[in-house]
């Protein structure tokens, strides 16, 4: 008789992956709808303040590209935000999260379809100069509701940057906790009421302000907010069509907005552009030039102004119309009116067959013929109790006098210091005494400037700054220097 052995049940155990976490990328389309804040005005100041109705939960984080540095800062940012803020998800654009998503053992948000991002985006925060503020309007330029924006200034420009990125902390949590008072049901140990799971039932999470260490900032310490005015860009047939010009349903359905211009440029024809403009309706002038910028306040420190535009305050209510290297010298930019409808047309007299557009740097895919036109308009800003148009920036904090400072002249001091404002080498001038010399002086101080002859009894000073030697008659303090090469 042999023995038979009976075989054992077999029994398997799952082996788990030691390695970290997936760290997974999903679309923004599972995240809940925006959360839209109101802004108010104050009697201290032309800025209004920010009032969140509960906690911004979506935050769109926008990078400088081809920076390492601000994609190592931008790191740093997002990882602070999730550790000390709950509820919050961060959304990047698809190539940046693609770039970055394996440095979080969280996960992060992005979009394959623009038109996702202003339903879904509550506020805004940028790293990088002017342009990167400006990309991230563009990304809202269909939608009246401008998520506020916060810009740490990391680029080349940064006139528009407000905060510096060693200030981040404190930045994200003033916009954070804007509007959440002591005495704000938010901000006690209660549940969110915007946490919902996914069967439409309340999760039993205490979130909102109560999450967050420390003490509220209170209703007179809200985040200040400039509302920046946009342009409203349409262009159109010889017969009136909308036309398409992006490649997007969204220029077929009604204006873009631009935060800065609207550019129509001769582009790579050689010959100068004959453009036709109106204004409230009624022939203006046949313009010759390179092309037409129309801008808002906050462009009027862009390509208008090396056009020879002038510089006009973001919270004047206006529009600019500044010609590019115009034929004649009687046609000067001009500064109108927000509500001024500007119509540019193309002229039937032009030898070049098509003009470029471009709209706050982008150009679009198709321009403008013979016959079409480019209709702007400044946007309506409407008040009130729910505040839509413009583009919400963040700004620092700071007072001069009496009244809270509304940033505009410490950032264009900040330009022409830092940023060498003025000096087209991006170079500091050589640093040099600016000297003062009477007339009698010239006989000994030969070393140092020309010798002069006058002429006349008269006497004179003469300042040399900058290797330029300035002459005007002593005690004249009007400015009316002429200005000579001391070096010649």
């Amino acid at each position: 008789m042999f023995s038979r052995k009976v075989p054992r049940a077999f029994s398997w155990h799952r082996a788990f992956c030691s390695t970290a976490r997936r760290r997974d990328i999903l679309d923004v389309e599972v995240l809940q709808d925006r959360i839209i804040p109101r802004y108010q005005e104050t009697q201290t100041s032309d800025l209004l303040s920010l009032q969140w109705p509960s906690p911004p939960r979506n935050i769109l984080m926008i990078k400088k590209d081809r920076a390492p540095a601000v994609t190592e800062s931008l790191i740093e940012y997002a990882r602070h935000i999730s550790s000390n803020y709950d509820n919050v998800s961060l959304i990047f654009e698809p190539r940046v999260a693609t770039q970055i998503h394996r440095s979080f053992p969280f996960p992060i948000y992005t979009s394959s379809s623009p038109q996702s991002l202003p339903v879904k985006v509550d506020m805004v925060t940028t790293l990088g100069g002017d342009g990167t503020i400006l990309h991230a309007s563009s990304l809202f330029s269909t939608t009246l509701h401008v998520p506020p924006i916060l810009s740490f200034s990391m680029g080349t420009l940064g006139f528009l940057g407000e905060w510096k990125f060693e200030e981040y902390k404190r930045a994200f949590r003033e916009v954070y906790m804007s509007g959440a008072g002591a005495g704000s049901p938010l901000f006690q140990d209660q549940k969110h009421p915007h946490i919902e799971a996914s069967a439409g039932e309340t999760i039993d999470v205490v979130t909102g302000w109560s999450s967050v260490r420390g003490k509220a900032m209170g209703p007179n310490r809200s985040s200040k907010v400039l509302l920046r005015n946009r342009l409203k860009v349409g262009v159109f047939d010889a017969e009136g069509a909308r036309v398409i010009g992006d490649n997007t349903n969204e220029s077929a359905e009604g204006d873009v907005h631009a935060m800065n211009e609207v550019i129509i440029h001769r582009g790579k024809e050689a010959h100068l552009a004959i453009i036709e403009v109106y204004v409230g309706g009624r022939f203006l002038t046949e313009a010759v030039a390179d092309g037409m910028i129309i801008s808002t306040p906050t462009g009027s420190t862009a390509y208008s102004l090396s056009s020879g535009g002038n510089i006009v305050h973001p919270l004047v209510s206006s529009l600019l119309l500044t010609p590019i290297c115009p034929r004649s010298l009687s046609f000067r930019p001009l500064v109108l009116p927000a509500n001024t409808p500007i119509k540019l047309r193309l002229s039937e007299k032009n030898r070049g067959r098509e003009l470029e557009v471009s709209i706050d740097g982008r150009r679009r895919s198709r321009g403008v013929g013979m016959g079409m036109e480019v209709r702007v308009n400044g946007e309506d800003i409407v008040k009130g109790q729910a505040w839509h148009g413009g583009v919400p920036c963040v700004m620092r904090a700071t007072k001069s006098g009496v009244q809270e400072d509304d940033g505009w002249t410490m950032s264009f001091t900040k330009l022409r210091n830092e940023r060498t404002w003025g000096h087209g080498n991006g170079k500091r001038p050589r640093k040099r005494d600016s000297k003062c010399y009477d007339r009698r002086d010239f006989s000994d101080k030969t070393q140092s400037g020309p010798t002069l002859y006058t002429g006349s009894q008269l006497s004179f000073t003469a300042i040399i700054v900058y290797d330029r030697l300035y002459l005007g008659s002593a005690g004249d303090h009007s400015g009316g220097l002429q200005s000579i090469d001391a070096a010649s």
